[in-house]
This record gives structure tokens, sequence and C-alpha cells, in this order.
């Protein structure tokens, strides 16, 4: 039997502080990606959901005025109580922006969405992993169903966009090209670097080597780049565990 018992709230002091939960939704409609596995953490009972999603909300005290929320795959995931949960919260702490994640299918939901947390008085920036803009490379190696092959077409979605580095085939030209396509459309870059799962793309240690040499001073100063070295840099997140 596989656990996993991540920590699911905390609080991010360095570059756009604010406060980030770990939900729990249905699980990603794509998980086709070679590299992810994070789909996992799902579960198809949407009150057993809301249940884990409401203990980590209340958690949520709005000192930043900004909230991001997780969850492996995108907001139209989460259960509508979860959702209305979170309005609630951030009406009642003054959270005037909250950061979602969004998948590329789900890109023609965003408008609405949007709308609804607007009419609260509420700002919603929304992140998509693109990994790379390297359109080939993306949908052929890593199989990440991004039909579109102009980063401004995604940025007419997108505010934020989110890169995985560090894995093979990767150089160091095309990791700094990635960050600056992304410092040019987006308003906010997130740099992951590829952590090893049970998918069959892993890291390459030595594209992460030339990442921490060439790259990382480049970018670690610059306030608009989140670098996460390891998947648990913003303080939620885990590794599945393995129990009898």
């Amino acid at each position: 039997m596989e656990e996993f018992n991540p920590n699911r709230y905390a609080v991010i002091t360095e570059k756009n502080p604010r406060e980030i939960v770990m939900l729990r939704g249905t699980g990603c409609c794509w998980h086709r990606c070679r590299f992810c596995d994070y789909h996992l953490d799902s579960s198809k009972d949407e009150a057993e959901n809301f249940t884990l999603n409401r203990e980590q909300l209340l958690k949520v005290t709005g000192i930043y005025q900004k909230l991001e929320v997780i969850n492996s795959g995108s907001f139209v995931d989460l259960d509508a109580p979860t959702v209305e949960l979170i309005i609630k919260i951030c009406t009642e702490h003054q959270i005037n922006q909250v950061h979602f994640e969004c998948h590329w299918l789900h890109r023609n939901a965003i408008q609405a969405f949007r709308k609804r947390f607007f009419n609260y008085g509420i700002e919603l920036k929304i992140k998509t992993g693109v990994e790379t803009f390297d359109t080939l490379f993306r949908e052929s190696y890593l199989d990440k169903g991004i039909d579109a092959d102009n980063p401004q077409e995604i940025a007419e979605y997108f505010d934020e966009v989110c890169l995985l580095q560090g894995i093979p085939g990767q150089t160091v030209e095309g990791m700094d090209q990635d960050i600056q396509t992304g410092l040019a459309y987006f308003e906010r870059v997130c740099v992951n670097i590829m952590q090893e799962n049970r998918k069959p793309i892993k890291p390459d240690p030595k594209v992460i080597a030339a990442f921490a040499k060439e790259i990382y001073p480049k970018y670690i100063d610059n306030c608009r780049v989140d670098i996460l070295m390891e998947n648990t840099a913003f303080g939620v997140g885990g590794v599945v565990e393995h129990a009898e």
C-alpha cells in the first residue's frame, strides 16, 4: 500500500510573499505527462477531499493578503464546497489575490472563474505548466498536451508559467532561453528542477549541475523568478511512501 502524507500549508516569505495550500481534487484530467506522478494525490470522493481541504484552508490567516492554491491538476478538479470555502476565507481575511493552477486543456474555463472571484474583489493569477517552449521536445518527449506553438497564444490565458529543467537533452542555452521567453510573455516564472519519481523521465545530474552553475546565479535574485531545486521548496508537498 502507498501513502502520501504531504505538508499542505506553508507561508512563503521571499519573492512575492504569500500563503500556500496544497489541496486535493479529483485528479489531473490529462495525467499523461512522462515526468509527473503528482496526479496520484487525488481522490474521486469529493466529500473526503473537502474534509481534507477544509482543514488546510482554516489555517490561512491572510498575513500577506495573497494565497496560492495548488492541487494535482487544475482548479476545475476541486469540488464546489472547496471553491466556495476559498472565497469565504479570502473575504474574511481580506485576501485580494489568489494564484491557481490550470492545464492548457481547461483554458476556456478561466474567464468565468476569474469573473466569479472578481465579483468578490479577488484578483486571480492563473499559472500553467508549459515546462519548455520547445514544442517538439515538450510534446514528443514530455507528452505535455499543449497544442500551441506560440508563447503569446499561451499568455492570452495564463499569467504565470512553470518550467521543468534538469532533464535529459536540455542545454544551458535552451534552459536560459525558456526562462527569457517566460519573462517576456508572463508575469512570473517558476523553475522546477526535475525530481525522480516513478515516471520514465528521470533527472539528469549533469544538466542539473550545469543549471546550478550557469542558470541559478543568473536568476536567483530576480523577483519574478522562483527556483525550486527541490519540489518541497515552497514548504508543501512530499513523497509517496510505501507501507506494508
